[in-house]
This record gives structure tokens, C-alpha cells and sequence, in this order.
């Protein structure tokens, strides 16, 4: 009898659902802020005086925290102490903090003309908002990791691993298509007006995270068996672990093939929306809606390559695949003569394709590599790799854009704006596919020798 009302509330499957949905809207609220200005970058000049180089440093802060303070790592460990309830509410709340730091910065008139450590004030104080921002949706990103192998161990893990996934697209979807309207609602064109509605989300999603944390109490009260666990010393964090994880090779492979691959896609949604704009010639108003194919796309696709991965493996090949077709996309928006927007639709699905194929096998590659003691820190020190691309990526392509690509000047909505022409970004972005398809390769080979089981179906490991 203990032991069927221990097993109650997971076997219970609306109950994990419901939980993966709780969470997975939380996370989608974080990642709608994370995309917000990306379609703005042409109004922030206009409106706030904005120079591509500024954006881009804006967008480099995302990883200030993170990479500078190792935010990430701590975040970590915090979550493997402390546990996902303590872990999750922090996280979010810092989510709400920095936004609210970032709307005053955008919508106030107070900064104006200042400059703070040779920057402008408002450039700085939104970064600093964006930055602090940053710290809670990469350790709630962690946090949720935690929380569905909590729910969906030895059920639908990877399943629900692709709709988490799938959801926080939904977030980056809404950013890149609703930005410009929701700023440009009611006829004054407003900035600040989607941040706004973003910070209102993230509160929706505070509230969203407080009731999973009651349902998370209930899942531990129904498995509670009335003995003493005694914790294992072998399982608890050792500083010891961090340098074992360094020295796994087949690790840096997956690291690195991380941060080349998605330091070509998340800075590129951050300019992509421009892209179309200079480039394909779409209205402003419209432009978000084409890379927002490519979130939809992952919301189909993930879950799906995720199950192929899970039931006939190839994991490495997969990611071999996806690389190509990262490579293939960039190089064809980098030709100068092919401007229809038409074009740019068919390559962002290819690239949603490529976006999919990667992370699915890349995630679930991991436990192969990393014994699972370790698996929590080593996901923790992956991301901070990432957040050095997030950050450094989109500052390199604001300095470039600013510095060799500006074409001339017109006039948007009234509103004087800079043009720009993309081909060289476009081949930066072709490089990190490269060096990406390099890695994907080396990691292939070092599956060989070390006989990981990356080509493995990893349904085999539940018997």
C-alpha cells in the first residue's frame, strides 16, 4: 500500500504533464523576453539613437554575469545542494528583476545624453538588466532540466525534454513576430511598450513557478516512505569533479560543438529580422514573421528527431547533418543576389531542420559521456561555454556591421535609419558552421575509440 502512494502522483499522467506545462510556461516567458528586442534593432536607432554597434553590445550582456562571474556554475551547484523548488523560485525572480531593470532603462528620459564607463547610460543600464536577466533563465534552464528527469524518469523523457524545448521556442516565435507590433500598437512608436508586456509575462511565469513548487512538494510527500535516507558522500559536489570534466575529451568536443553551433543561430535571430529588412526588402512591420518560421519549426521537429535518436541512434551522424545544413544556409544568405523573401522563408525552415537535428542528439549525448554523478555540473559548465559565444557573437557582429557594412541612410515610419549590407556577417556565421562540422566529426571519431555509444539507440540503456 506505501508503495503504490508512492508511485501515485508520477504514474498520475496528467500530474506530470500538467507539471512539464507549469514549467515549460515559465520558460517560455523567459525566452519571449530573451528575443524581444530582436526585431527592434532598426526602432532603437531610430527612436533612442541606437547604433548597430550599441545593440550589439546589449546583446553581448546576456553573458556578462554568466561568463565574467560564473554565475552559471554557481548556479549549478546551488541547484544540486539546494534542490529545484529553492533553486527555481530564485531563478525566476531574478528573470523579473532584470527585465524590470532593462524596461526603466528603455523607457525612461532620465539617461539621456549621460554616458556611464564610456558608454551611454541607457546602452549600460539595459545591458545591466539584460545581464542580470540572463542569470535566471540559463539557471532556471538547468533547474527545468532537473525538474523533468524528476517527473519522467523511466517514462516519456525524452518526449518531454522535446516539448520543454518545443515551448521555449514558442517564446523566441512570439518575440520575433509580435515586437513590432506590440511597439508600433497604438500608433506611436514605442520601444519600451514590448518589454513592458514581457515583464508582465515573467511575473505570469513567477506565479506559474510557485504553483509547480506545490505540486513538486506533494510529488515528494506521495514517494515519501517514512526512512532515513542517508546521502551517499561519493554523490555530493567536489571541486575535484570540474577538473575530471575538463579532462574528458569527448566532453570539449560537445562543448565546443555547442557554442559554434548555437553562436550561429541565436545571434542570428538577433539580427535576423534586420536581415530581412536590408537585405529582402520586407516591411518592417512583417519582417519578424520569417524567422519566426524557424522556433515553429523546432516545436514540430525536436520532439521528433529526439524519439529517432532515442529508437535508432546515430546520434553523432545526426549532428554531422545538422552542421551541413547550417553551413549550407548561411553560405546561401551570404550571396549577394539572392533577395527574394521567398528565398529567406525556405532557408529559415532548412535552418529550424538544422536547429532541430543538433540539440536533439546533442543534449542526450551528454549521459554518455559524463558519468551521472557528474551530469549536473557538466551541463552547467557546457552552458557557460555557450554563453561566451552569446555573448562575443553578437558583439563582433555589431562591430562589423557598424564598421564595413553600412550602405547608407533612409527613412522608416518616419523615422532616419541606417542601412546595412549583411554578406559579410552572413560568411561569419558560415565559419562557426564550419568549425562546428569539424568538431561533430571529431566527436564521431572519439565516440569510436572511446566507445560511448553516440551511434547507439539509447532505448537499449533502459533494459
Amino acid at each position: 500500500m506505501v508503495e503504490k502512494i508512492r508511485k501515485s502522483l508520477r504514474d498520475s499522467a496528467a500530474a506530470r504533464w500538467s507539471a512539464l506545462f507549469i514549467v515549460s510556461f515559465t520558460m517560455l516567458c523567459g525566452y519571449f523576453l530573451t528575443d524581444i528586442m530582436a526585431p527592434l534593432a532598426g526602432l532603437l536607432e531610430g527612436q533612442l539613437g541606437w547604433s548597430r554597434a550599441d545593440y550589439g553590445t546589449f546583446t553581448s550582456s546576456y553573458g556578462w554575469f554568466n561568463v565574467f562571474l560564473l554565475m552559471l556554475i554557481f548556479g549549478g551547484i546551488i541547484l544540486d545542494k539546494l534542490g529545484v523548488r529553492m533553486t527555481g523560485m530564485g531563478a525566476t525572480a531574478v528573470m523579473v528583476i532584470g527585465t524590470a531593470i532593462k524596461y526603466w532603462a528603455v523607457s525612461t528620459g532620465s539617461l539621456d545624453g549621460q554616458t556611464l564607463f564610456g558608454l551611454d547610460a541607457q546602452v549600460l543600464w539595459a545591458s545591466i538588466g539584460f545581464a542580470t536577466f540572463a542569470i535566471g533563465v540559463e539557471v532556471a534552464g538547468i533547474t527545468v532540466s532537473k525538474i523533468i528527469v524528476k517527473w519522467f524518469k523511466g517514462k516519456e523523457l525524452a518526449t518531454a525534454m522535446g516539448m520543454e524545448m518545443a515551448m521555449a521556442r514558442i517564446g523566441t516565435a512570439m518575440a520575433l513576430g509580435f515586437s513590432v507590433p506590440i511597439a508600433k500598437a497604438t500608433g506611436v512608436i514605442d520601444v519600451s511598450r514590448p518589454v513592458l508586456v514581457a515583464l508582465i509575462g515573467l511575473c505570469i511565469g513567477l506565479i506559474a513557478f510557485i504553483v509547480y513548487v506545490m505540486m513538486d512538494k506533494k510529488l515528494e510527500a506521495s514517494e515519501a516512505t517514512g526512512e532515513i535516507i542517508v546521502k551517499n558522500p561519493e554523490d555530493e559536489f567536489r571541486l575535484s569533479d570540474i577538473g575530471k570534466i575538463l579532462g574528458n575529451k569527448g566532453w570539449w568536443y560537445i562543448a565546443i560543438l555547442c557554442v559554434l553551433f548555437y553562436s550561429a543561430v541565436f545571434p542570428f535571430l538577433k539580427y535576423a529580422t534586420d536581415l530581412m529588412v536590408n537585405k529582402f526588402g520586407v516591411k518592417e512591420d512583417l519582417a519578424g514573421l520569417i524567422p519566426m518560421l524557424l522556433p515553429f519549426g523546432n516545436i514540430l521537429l525536436t520532439p521528433l528527431f529526439g524519439g529517432i535518436y532515442d529508437k535508432k541512434g546515430k546520434g553523432a551522424t545526426i549532428m554531422i547533418i545538422g552542421s551541413i545544413l547550417l553551413i549550407l544556409v548561411h553560405a546561401l544568405f551570404s550571396v549577394p543576389g539572392l533577395n527574394s523573401w521567398i528565398f529567406a522563408m525556405v532557408l529559415v525552415v532548412v535552418l529550424g531542420i538544422a536547429f532541430s537535428l543538433v540539440p536533439s542528439a546533442m543534449w542526450p549525448s551528454v549521459p554518455k559521456i559524463v558519468p551521472e554523478k557528474r551530469l549536473g555540473t557538466a551541463y552547467s559548465l557546457i552552458f557557460w561555454v555557450q554563453n561566451w559565444g552569446l555573448m562575443g557573437v553578437p558583439l563582433l557582429i555589431g562591430w562589423v556591421l557598424e564598421k564595413y557594412c553600412v550602405t547608407g541612410q533612409t527613412v522608416r515610419d518616419g523615422l532616419t535609419v541606417t542601412t546595412y549590407d549583411y554578406t559579410l556577417p552572413m560568411l561569419i556565421f558560415t565559419c562557426f558552421g564550419i568549425l562546428a562540422l569539424l568538431f561533430a566529426f571529431l566527436l564521431k571519431a572519439e565516440d569510436k575509440k572511446k566507445g560511448y555509444g553516440l551511434e547507439s539507440p539509447n532505448i537499449q540503456h533502459l533494459s
